[in-house]
């Protein structure tokens, strides 16, 4: 049985357990960075958004229909000879498998990979009954030899290396092994699974599809085990969650296209049974196979009726969502689900397996969106992972009291304000004098000064503001400048940077006093109503009717205004006035300077300095902005040099740092050692966050990389004659 950390605490030491794993964590970095690198040339020549909004689409047509589709695939299931069975819950499924063996005389069974029967603990339950369970995918055999949970949902034993899995054959089979030779090793497996596959009594699969309209089950497989495990044994369960059921062979084969690519890197997968029906089968008293089919529920009916988490049930399992995740590729699936891992898995744990299983792995989510953008059905993993660690806070009637401070001062923007100006002289004592605070309080320096910490300004840039952005008299455009708590107070110098940059080109810039936090801590705390009061005020005060844009230099502050606060107000009757106009004009650096004012090579000097570039998570997944800030390194004169990795997470996820340091250092070592191997004399990036976490790493390092925003190494370079740009 699977134990999942119960409390935040516990959760930690074993993160921290995870991370002195060497192999666990350059074998998940290796995957990781290997997926992303293949995954596009596998889906070349494909609409991945095309195909993925149908599979959407279709799915969520199918949800509020799945008790019609089971009767439908159970009339003709049933006309072929199979027998449909249905669970309310993990226990009854595994009571009704043990009784069909107990029936069916059965001693032996073989088992394909399959996470439903995961879900229900099955083979636990099997073993405690009396009955002698094999799996027969090779990652499944070896973790069940171990007595662990798969670490992933595609590939169970991907944290394991090829001396751990030799060790542990020598012990199976009592025989010295080679552990360097693979190919030996996975012969060991088929040697010693082929006399299983032909004394077993019965064979449990799962399924990936279930057609309504033909009583059909679909499974996708790459070891061909499956086949065997279906067709030998004179009995076949296949145990099936309610989310499997579709209508027809096309939608399956739809999901097909995505399924491999997305899993694996595949263009194609190797196995594709189709099943229906009793076959004959001589081992059988009757010369007929005996087939069932058992149909989980374990909270997926109500689930389909949620307004907000039912989208959850898009999930087509490929495991996507951890093979891209930062989070993952320090720690492993051990650690970072409870029975289904990555993204999905911080979901569904609340659903199947209760809040005490999701408390604290819901929490550690650094939000960076990798996992949306490749997911094949297009599920909002981190919009719904926080309202899933909202839901365990309601239903325990706990809130951490940090969320209550957060909310008390996040909404009354005056507060919030005077006490960011008040940290500045509250710093003095630890950054003496120097633009950064090398060194934190001893009860703080052991997990948290992996990083040196910027000083917050003396003046915020609002102090500064309007001597730096004159009236203009005919202006083309007005923006309204939306300047993020970072650039506001602790780095004005990004924001004094804009005025210089757009001299020239005729904008009129407004800088309302009265906006705030753009909300998204908030909302990363899972308290959507202090983000929700925080967007109405910012939505008053930045008056969207009165600019054609609105800027600003944060990537993640773009993000947030544009995507998340159409979400927050989804269910709310009384969303605030202007709110489609604000986010409609909403609009980041890059992408103003590039597309709107198509700034000229001219206005900058040529330097031909090595700069690389990190792309921030909610620039280039949040906002698809991706070409914009690397014309604009090459516009101002600079030689843009290409770095390993550069649109990975750096680390930062503002307040994930704080909480996980020890997995954002992981994150932001990683990333610096990859800018450091470009041989750059500068790194920018478009997101203040960013550069809190770059620069405050390199300077810990004593590294000789600069960072910057993009906007101060863009002013840097301007030439002083107003008519070349």
């Amino acid at each position: 049985m699977i134990k999942t950390a119960q409390d935040i605490k516990s959760y930690k030491r074993q993160l921290k357990e995870a991370l002195g794993d060497r192999f666990l964590r350059k074998a998940l970095d290796n995957f990781n960075t290997a997926y992303r690198e293949n995954r596009p040339h596998v889906y070349q020549g494909i609409d991945f958004e095309g195909i993925r909004d149908e599979i959407a689409a279709g799915k969520d047509a199918g949800l509020p229909h799945l008790k019609k589709m089971f009767e439908e695939f159970k009339v003709h299931a049933e006309a072929a000879g199979t027998k449909v069975h249905m669970a309310k819950d993990a226990l009854q499924a595994n009571e009704i498998i043990a009784r069909i063996a107990r029936e069916g005389g059965v001693e032996r069974i073989i088992k394909a990979k399959s996470m439903t029967a995961e879900e229900t603990f099955l083979n636990h339950h099997l073993e405690k009954t009396g009955f002698e369970v094999t799996e027969t995918d090779l990652g499944e055999w070896i973790i069940q030899l171990r007595r662990e949970g798969p670490s992933h949902m595609v590939m169970p034993a991907i944290h394991l290396s090829r001396y751990q899995v030799g060790d542990l054959f020598e012990t199976v089979t009592r025989e010295k092994q080679d552990s360097e030779d693979i190919d030996k090793l996975v012969k060991v497996a088929r040697k010693s699974l082929r006399s299983v596959f032909l004394e077993a009594d019965m064979g449990i699969s799962g399924a990936n599809f279930a057609l309504a309209d033909s009583g059909v089950l679909g499974l996708v497989t790459n070891e061909g085990n499956m086949r065997l495990v279906t067709t030998l044994p004179r009995i076949h369960v296949a145990l099936v969650g309610y989310d499997k059921l579709i209508p027809n062979l096309q939608s399956a084969l739809r999901i097909l296209k995505v399924l491999p690519r997305n899993a694996t890197g595949q263009a194609i997968t190797s196995y594709v049974t189709w099943i229906k029906g009793t076959n004959p089968c001589l081992s059988a008293p009757s010369a007929h196979k005996e087939m069932h089919v058992v149909f989980l529920d374990n909270g997926r009916l109500s689930l389909a009726e949620d307004p907000v988490f039912s989208e959850a049930l898009r999930c087509i399992r490929c495991g996507a969502c951890a093979n891209v995740c930062p989070i993952y590729s320090k720690v492993g699936g051990h650690k970072y689900g409870h029975v289904y891992i990555g993204a999905i898995g911080l979901i569904l744990t609340l659903f199947y397996h209760g809040s005490e299983n999701d408390r604290a792995i819901v929490q550690n989510c650094i939000n960076c969106q990798a996992c949306k953008s490749v997911c094949p059905v297009d599920i909002d993993l981190p919009h719904l992972i926080k309202k899933t660690y909202r839901a365990v806070m309601d239903q325990e009637r706990q809130t951490p009291v940090k969320n209550v401070v957060l909310s008390k001062v996040m909404k009354n923007r005056k507060l919030f304000h005077f006490i960011l100006r008040k940290a500045y002289l509250a710093q003095k004592p630890f950054s003496k004098n120097r633009p950064m605070i090398r060194h934190l309080p001893h009860f703080f320096e052991k997990k948290h000064g992996f990083r040196s910490l910027p000083v917050i300004a003396r003046t915020p840039l609002r102090d500064q503001w309007k001597p730096l952005s004159p009236a203009v008299a005919r202006p083309e455009y007005t923006i309204g400048f939306f300047v993020g708590c970072a650039i506001d107070f602790i780095y004005p110098e990004q924001g004094r940077a804009l005025p210089a940059l757009l001299g020239g080109h005729n904008v009129q810039v407004g800088f309302p006093m009265d906006q705030t936090c753009c909300g998204l801590p908030a909302l990363m705390a899972a308290e959507e109503e202090t983000a929700r009061e925080v967007a109405r005020q910012n939505i008053r005060a930045l008056a969207p009717q009165k600019y054609d844009y609105i800027l600003t230099l944060c990537a993640s502050c773009a993000s947030h205004l544009k995507h998340n606060y159409p979400k927050i107000f989804k269910q709310d009757p009384d969303p605030p006035i202007g709110l489609g106009e604000f986010t409609d004009k909403i609009i980041d650096f890059s992408s103003f300077l590039v597309n709107v004012l198509n700034v000229s090579p001219k206005a900058f000097k040529r330097t031909g300095k090595k700069v690389a570039y990190h792309s921030p998570c909610h620039l280039c997944r949040g906002l698809n902005v991706v070409d914009e800030p690397r014309q604009l390194i090459e516009r101002a004169g600079h030689t843009y040099v290409p770095s390993k990795d550069e649109d990975v997470c750096c680390g930062f996820g503002g307040s994930y740092s704080v909480d996980f340091p020890e997995i954002s250092s992981a994150i932001l070592n990683k990333k610096l050692d990859n800018i450091e191997a470009a041989d750059a004399d500068l790194l920018v990036t478009d997101c203040p966050g960013c550069v809190i976490q770059l620069r405050g790493g390199m300077d810990k390092r004593d590294g000789r990389i600069e960072v910057k925003h993009l906007s101060e190494a863009l002013a840097d370079q301007l030439t002083t004659d107003d008519s070349q740009r």
